[in-house]
């Protein structure tokens, strides 16, 4: 099984405290995590650019937001039903369409959580 990499934002209370959740459910450490924020972090990709949207790494493909996420979500067994079904037709573009909505609001919801 290849391993997922995913880079996020160790910076934003939010983005920390979700993974830190799917740290506790990635019992098969099927998932290497990133964290941007760290000034010696390993980027594919302008670190500017991983920090505006979560990406993730599934074989040789670089995902970012919704698919990104849905990659996350097959990686862990409690959550991989979710991400299966985001492989229906149709519905990677409505959860792409609902993350780009959850960006607007991503900076007001870092302020509460600081």
């Amino acid at each position: 099984m290849n391993k997922l990499t995913i880079w996020y934002d160790g910076g934003c209370p939010l983005c920390a405290r979700e993974i830190a959740l799917i740290r506790r459910l990635d019992r098969r450490r099927a998932i290497h995590f990133i964290d941007v924020a760290s000034p010696d972090a390993a980027c594919p990709i302008d670190r500017a650019a991983l920090l505006e949207r979560f990406h993730a790494r599934e074989g040789e493909r670089l995902l970012s937001g919704a698919a990104a996420f849905a990659a996350m979500w097959r990686a862990v067994p409690l959550l991989r039903p979710l991400g299966l079904a985001a492989r229906l037709p149709g519905a990677l573009w409505l959860l792409e369409r609902g993350y780009r909505g959850f960006l607007r609001v991503r900076p007001a919801l870092q302020r509460l959580l600081r």
